[in-house]
């Protein structure tokens, strides 16, 4: 089949790319020159396992192209996704500007019938608002073309993206008639065929799957935060609660780690815009709001135990951070919590030596302005001249160090286990004191 992708960031081009992989011909568009010129000479700006290796295939093999031109994506392919952004607004909700824009756009240029597929995160009413904006402009221009919409949203992982569209646990497409369940259910088929993972429902139900899906995992992470914060309190380890909770099947063991909050670009992004969803419809969403409050007093919980550890006060405190991304194999810092242990930090009198295998050009830029933060090239070369060091992010470098070598190095002798990565007692017996999230002994 023929596909256009609008948007080649981080959902387009992985959507593009693993479409072309299985034999589609793909035209992605993006506006950011910059970026398509780095596609176009084969260089990824993202990372991802495995996606780079699948662009390259593919537009050696012809079957995907870039461009920034409308007039080509809409002469392209009668089968349209828009992948683009949808950052919050200043009031959380989510900002649509890209979205309808792409819609009026190809609205100018679409000439014959096409399906449109809105693949973005949207609030409920999303499609309606796409057609509305594209038929407005073809009846401005007099044309006979018909468009209808439908909605596909994704759920990838950051680093494991690929993994997840090539081999999805469902696929959710919402469609208002049976030409473009059809359509659809055509394309997803190489995707689909040990088991049927279509899941064919009405626009709003699909829309609004993707931001029920987001908020019952937030939920679960900050339920397993707030019992962590607890279990410091009352002497319990929260790792043998957590395995005790998992092995209830109706409760499962994913998504039930404890550590210091969520981030990334879609959990803080899409509370947001449900609880702003939820304000418009005098909805109260209480469980909502309080995964959002749990997240941010979260972010402050790794910050507090250092600070308590040396006596209420950080100044002139030298600390080795291991993570910047705000989870392991990406380089996304997106809202990642490293940003608030940094801050908080910095702006108490601490120097900060950090490392992470994949995020640190990205730390660089953020943290342009920062004066006492300095960027280390390995691991261990963050903990030389550091008072103790603090595990943010869950990198498989970072899951056995040298313990012996590490207490050895630090001067407080202390680790401060963000993600709950090792067993304390060998920890303990290695010479470093130890202190995770939950792992019932506090400062």
């Amino acid at each position: 089949m023929r596909v256009t992708v609008i948007g080649a960031g981080y959902v387009g081009l992985v959507t593009g790319a693993c479409f072309a992989d299985v034999g589609n011909d793909v035209l992605c568009i993006d506006v950011d020159s910059k970026k398509i010129e780095c596609l176009r000479r084969g260089e990824i700006f993202l990372r991802e396992p495995g996606l780079d290796a699948i662009v390259a295939r593919n537009s050696t093999a012809g079957r995907l192209q870039f461009s920034m031109s409308y007039d080509e994506a809409a002469a392209h392919a009668s089968l349209i996704f828009i992948a683009v952004g949808t950052p919050s607004s200043e009031d959380g909700s989510a900002d649509l500007s890209g979205v309808l824009s792409c819609a009026r756009t190809l609205g100018q240029k679409i000439e014959r019938d096409t399906l449109v597929v809105v693949k973005s995160t949207v609030p409920v009413g999303t499609n309606d608002q796409v057609l509305a904006a594209l038929q407005k402009e073809l009846e401005l221009r007099g044309s006979n073309a018909k468009v209808s919409t439908a909605s596909n949203p994704e759920f990838l992982k950051e680093g494991a993206a690929v993994d997840d569209f090539m081999r999805p646990d469902r696929i959710v497409v919402g469609v208002k008639d049976a030409t473009s369940a059809e359509t659809l259910s055509a394309l997803y088929t190489p995707f689909n065929r040990n088991r049927d993972r279509l899941l064919v429902m009405d626009v709003r139900s699909a829309e609004f799957t993707k931001y029920a899906a987001n908020a019952m995992l937030a939920l679960r992470i900050s339920f397993m935060n707030e019992m962590a914060n607890m279990a410091d309190r009352l002497g319990v380890d929260i790792e043998e609660v957590r395995y005790g909770i998992g092995a209830d099947p109706r409760i499962g063991p994913h998504f039930l780690y404890a550590g210091v909050g969520f981030g990334g670009s879609c959990f803080p992004k899409d509370l947001r815009a449900l609880a702003r969803i939820a304000d418009d419809i005098a909805e109260p969403a209480l469980l909502l709001r309080a995964a959002i409050k749990v997240n941010e007093r979260q972010r402050g919980m790794l910050f507090e135990k250092i600070k308590t550890f040396f006596g209420g006060d950080v100044q002139g405190k030298t600390i080795a951070l291991w993570g910047l991304a705000f989870k392991a194999n990406t380089d996304d810092m997106r809202e990642a919590p490293s940003l608030a242990l940094i801050d908080r930090l910095t702006r108490s009198g601490a120097r900060v030596r950090a490392y992470d295998p994949a995020a640190t050009d990205n730390a660089r830029r953020i943290f342009k302005t920062t004066q006492d933060i300095a960027f280390t090239a390995s691991a261990r070369e963050a903990c030389h001249g550091a008072d103790v060091l603090a595990v943010i992010t869950e990198w498989l470098e970072f899951r056995s160090p040298d313990f012996e070598w590490l207490a050895a190095t630090l001067k407080s002798k202390a680790l401060f286990d963000g993600r709950n990565l090792y067993n304390p007692a060998f920890v303990r017996a290695s010479g470093l004191q130890y202190f995770g999230m939950g792992r019932g002994r506090r400062p």
